[in-house]
């Protein structure tokens, strides 16, 4: 899945590429992308004719906010790719959508898994349409948080498991596996570790594993796991995969202890970890 980074970087990309482009013509020659619509008519008519005036993004949707006052929500985190193509590109047969440009080039969608959605709602009324986004926690990309203020929303949390808690979208949004593996490594804790056994030195070093390691992700465009499902605009795959200190590194060197990378069962979730450093 992509997470908060990828997701962030596409946006980046979206808001550079297409906003302030107005939408001449929409097709969506696939079939499940559309949902909420009650047919393609309907929701191609809500996009012809509207400017993009910017692109932002809550937790993992991507929102291409319009001059209509809609809101063009965009959601691959479970699989699916944006691309930015020229008309004359060929199409590749995952394609499920195309919105072609007044001033020329096209933003395709394209979705192999299923998982893939997109739907047009007013902007004001996006939160009725996704009601988690009402609760969501710290975006830690979006806003700057103090550690202070941090902590005291971990510790509400006494009994939860810290990988557990990474998970919980209402504590810090759009963290997945990938993540939090990587953010427990760099603060040298287990994903066992109880929220209420942490110290303040602790809790300290996992919030600025949480923010360093997010905005690392971010800054390198991401992370392309085994499964190949992210790409940005342009069909590239991640450039911070390389920097992966243990999600799929099993059986090899820690680069931190020279200890050697786990993957582990727990609460039946596979996890990656060192379980020599991470204590």
């Amino acid at each position: 899945m992509a997470e908060q980074p990828e997701i962030e970087t596409i946006r980046r990309d979206l808001d550079r590429e297409v906003g302030g482009k107005r939408i001449k013509t929409v097709d969506v020659p696939g079939s499940g992308l559309i949902p909420r619509h009650t047919n393609k008519k309907q929701f191609t008519t809500l996009l012809e004719g509207a400017k993009i005036n910017s692109v932002i993004r809550r937790d993992l949707l991507l929102v291409a906010k319009l001059d209509t006052g809609d809101a063009f929500v965009i959601d691959i985190h479970d699989g699916g790719q944006v691309r930015r193509n020229a008309t004359k590109d060929p199409v590749d047969k995952a394609t499920k959508a195309v919105l072609t440009f007044t001033q020329g080039g096209q933003l395709r969608l394209l979705d192999t898994s299923g998982s893939a959605e997109a739907f047009v709602v007013p902007f004001d009324e996006l939160s009725s349409a996704v009601p988690e986004l009402e609760t969501l926690g710290f975006d830690v990309l979006d806003e700057p948080v103090s550690w202070t203020t941090f902590g005291e929303r971990i510790l509400r949390y006494r009994g939860t498991k810290l990988r557990n808690l990474l998970l919980d979208r209402t504590v810090v949004a759009g963290i997945g596996p990938v993540y939090a593996d990587e953010i427990l490594h760099a603060s040298g804790l287990r994903p066992d570790r109880d929220v209420g056994e942490l110290s303040t030195q602790e809790i300290r070093r996992f919030f600025r594993a949480v923010v360093e390691t997010l905005h690392e992700g971010a800054k390198h465009r991401g992370v392309t796991t085994s499964d190949g499902q992210y790409a940005d605009l342009a069909g590239n795959p991640g450039g911070w995969t390389p920097q992966l200190q243990v999600f799929e590194r099993d059986g090899q060197a820690c680069q931190r202890c020279r200890g050697v990378v786990s993957k582990v069962r727990m609460g039946n979730k596979t996890v990656y970890m060192c379980e020599s450093c991470q204590v």
